[in-house]
């Protein structure tokens, strides 16, 4: 046997010459991860998790590892065992075995016990750094390090999905402590830069809240009527506001103000029961920006101390500061969107979502942020229906246990309290929120703005039809359910429209979508004739006002947001909303269907139905959920088994994976990205900086001849590529007006 060490190290050396020994680290990640759990009541669990989770580095394997003589070990399957055995915890022995691998499976467990001097390799084939675990407590002892008599540990839950997010947030709790001390260890830098971390101060943040929404009225442009709604919204939201957390619903029309109305509810609302963060989540990155400024400019410092950019977290993939920006400022924000130590977090759906339903430890690692909190969703309609009662079972146990209050805006609220029976059977707790606007307030009834005139029978308008019928407006927006029709109707529009006419879909890359909404805009404003054709990427989140709207018959709440395109400052006494039907009646995809037919199936009920009565969506829902499948076996089933990969695996908020190409919209942009790109390969400045002129797109047969793949930077020598960037090498392919169209011979878009 060798000698004992006089220390054991759970790091090599850092910059400095320093190695970490491994004494100071346990103490370290056990006493954050503790502080962490403390505001949940997992402290117990928390600590003894941080003292066991490297149990295995005092075995002399690993020692020799850090000194680059051995590799292929397993340091952490040892301190999960005698979580198991010793303290009977399967939560704390699930997240020190994952806290390198990710969280496993229930029965992965039972391999742990009962202990087996004769084994020394673990399931996956890695050596164990050493098999005789009382060895390493005894070593663990001798550096002062004592493990406590016993801990406090939840009760055991029925319910597979409170009982997977209570594991996640433990482990997230130790998964944070642990690349935080080990980032003091190796970028000592990075660390200081973290600190003081910001804190909310909500009521500061509400004063001058106030005194911009005031100067924000004084300056608006709207009608008198919109105006009194938005007056009227405000303090509904700020009444409600002093309830205790819990789940709560917004369901405001279309330019009431919501936006920053939820923000004042927000604030008031952390304030009356000490919430410290506000996660902010958008559907979509095509309107992210949006909400970002508004948040940015509601009020231009919410707090005079703390810097605005470390106060405002920005965590998605467009968030990367531009070329020439502040380096340190850029760091630090790449840092706190690690672990979302920031006041206010703007991020998306899938971002949050994801991550509660995650086995990564990147991923889960901020979740336990989430705690005593407030989590604002906008338009939450678009969830997958294959994950609703999954995801409102995940968020009402998060309201439940961990003190944090959930908020659905949307002016299409889905009709979630009908399945709160469902959701029930998942968590305890069902789907009850409260709505914070009283129906005394009547705001659909005073914001109908919209007059809609709805198909009849099952006459088809064909493209040249329709454009006649664009003829006595001025300026007219028409939207399609599909990039195609967008593509063949422009064209019929543009022979009559001639410059005036305008297209918008996502064929066309994000900057170049900015300069025509920003032309149209600028035509709405001066009175100038247009015609914009588009797809549905102009109805969440463009603020855009046009006297008609056209619109393809489609799923009921998006002829709602579409609608919200039209008279939507209340300038005109009406607005003109007309539905119809195509010739070539298609959809994007079987759910979008299934919508637009209980869209059909109301409207066959009630020819003259209204679009403003929030009674009408909750029946549209109610039948949609009715009609769609919401059952989504895989998940159900890994639910089922405890199995944290199968779930993440499951648990997808955009099921086919996209592939971003680059494409020549500014053919000496392009070039310029297309070199840096071949030379230097692929980082996250380089993604931010291609995101605008990029197209994304699904894959059906890319091949290598056809779009030049991304190298990873620094691996340009070799075949190992991103997957999901590419170079579009055709610049007669990008149309000035219509952004990528790929000939038939060589399609590579498949919607």
């Amino acid at each position: 046997m060798a000698p004992e060490r006089k220390t054991y190290f759970a790091h090599s050396s850092n910059d400095a010459g320093v190695w970490d020994p491994l004494k100071k680290h346990l103490a370290e990640v056990a006493g954050l991860a503790r502080i962490f759990a403390a505001v949940f009541g997992a402290e117990d669990a928390a600590y003894l998790a941080g003292l066991l989770h490297d149990l295995g580095k005092y075995g002399e394997l690993f020692q020799l590892r850090l000194e680059g003589k051995e590799e292929g070990l397993d340091h952490w399957s040892i301190g999960a065992s005698v979580c198991i055995e010793r303290f009977r915890s399967w939560q704390a022995a699930l997240i020190v075995q994952g806290h390198h691998v990710g969280l496993q499976w229930l029965d992965s467990l039972r391999g742990l016990r009962p202990a087996d001097q004769e084994r020394t390799v673990n399931a996956a084939g890695r050596r164990l750094t050493e098999p005789d675990r009382e060895v390493l407590l005894q070593r663990l002892a001798a550096d002062g390090l004592d493990l406590p008599a016993k801990i406090q540990t939840d009760p055991p839950r029925d319910q597979q999905i409170p009982a997977m997010l209570d594991v996640r947030m433990l482990y997230s709790a130790l998964t944070d402590a642990d690349y935080l001390a080990t980032e003091q260890h190796f970028d000592p830098v990075a660390a200081e830069l973290r600190c003081p971390a910001a804190e909310l101060n909500p009521r500061h943040a509400a004063d001058v809240l106030h005194t911009h929404l005031q100067a924000l009225s004084a300056a608006a442009s709207a009608s008198p009527a919109v105006s009194t709604l938005r007056t009227d919204l405000l303090p509904a939201c700020l009444s409600a506001a002093d309830s205790p957390p819990g789940l709560f619903t917004l369901t405001a029309p279309t330019g009431a103000g919501k936006t920053l109305s939820t923000l004042a509810f927000a604030l008031r609302h952390a304030a009356q029961n000490g919430l410290r963060r506000i996660v902010v989540v958008m559907p979509f990155l095509s309107i992210i920006d949006q909400t970002v400024k508004v948040y940015r400019e509601a009020p231009s410092q919410l707090d005079a101390a703390i810097p605005l950019d470390r106060y405002i977290l920005e965590h998605h993939s467009l968030a990367v500061e531009p070329s020439g920006a502040d380096v340190e400022a850029a760091r630090l924000r790449g840092l706190l969107a690690q672990n979302w130590d920031a006041p206010i977090v703007i991020t998306t759906s899938v971002q949050i979502l994801e991550s509660l339903f995650s086995n990564s430890p990147a991923a889960c690692r901020k979740l336990h942020r989430l705690t005593d909190s407030i989590i604002v969703f906008d338009k939450v309609q678009t969830l997958p229906l294959k994950l609703v009662q999954p995801t409102l079972a995940a968020l009402s146990h998060l309201s439940a246990r961990y003190r944090t209050s959930v908020v659905f805006s949307t002016a299409t609220q889905p009709a979630f309290p009908h399945l709160h029976d469902p959701v029930s059977r998942l968590c305890v707790n069902g789907w009850r929120p409260h709505e914070i606007v009283s129906p005394e307030l009547r705001l659909f009834e005073r914001a109908r703005r919209v007059r809609v005139q709805w198909p009849t029978g099952s006459g088809r308008t064909s493209w040249e039809d329709l454009v006649s019928q664009f003829e006595p407006f001025h300026q007219v927006l028409c939207i399609v359910n599909l990039k195609r029709h967008a593509l063949e109707l422009f064209r019929v529009t543009k022979t009559a429209w001639g410059q005036a006419a305008f297209h918008l879909s996502t064929a066309m890359c994000p900057k170049h979508r900015e300069v025509v909404l920003s032309e149209i805009r600028a035509r709405l404003r001066e009175g100038s004739r247009c015609a914009l054709v588009a797809t549905q990427c102009v109805e969440a989140g463009v603020d855009l006002d046009f006297p008609a709207v056209f619109r393809s018959l489609g799923p009921l709440d998006a002829i709602a947001q579409a609608a919200g395109r039209c008279n939507r400052n209340g300038l005109l006494e009406t607005g003109q909303l007309t539905v119809f039907l195509p010739v070539d009646e298609r959809y994007p995809g079987r759910t979008y269907e299934q919508a637009t037919d209980v869209t059909r199936m109301l409207l066959n009920s009630d020819p003259a139905l209204s679009i403003d009565d929030p009674a009408v969506f909750e029946s549209y829902f109610r039948d949609l959920y009715g009609i769609a499948a919401m059952e989504n076996v895989k998940l159900t089933e890994a639910l089922n088994a405890t199995h944290f990969p199968d779930v993440r695996q499951n648990y997808k908020i955009i099921g086919e994976k996209s592939v971003n190409a680059l494409v020549p919209y500014d053919l000496e942009r392009y070039n310029e990205l297309a070199s840096r790109a071949r030379n230097q390969g692929l980082d996250r400045q380089w993604v931010h900086d291609a995101r605008p002129h990029a197209v994304s797109c699904f894959p059906g047969l890319v091949k290598d001849v056809f779009l030049e793949p991304v190298p990873l930077k620094n691996r340009r020598n070799d075949q190992n590529y991103s997957g999901d960037w590419f170079l579009y090498p055709f610049e007669k392919h990008y149309d000035r007006d219509t952004g990528l169209q790929i000939p038939s011979e060589m399609e590579l878009l498949t919607s």
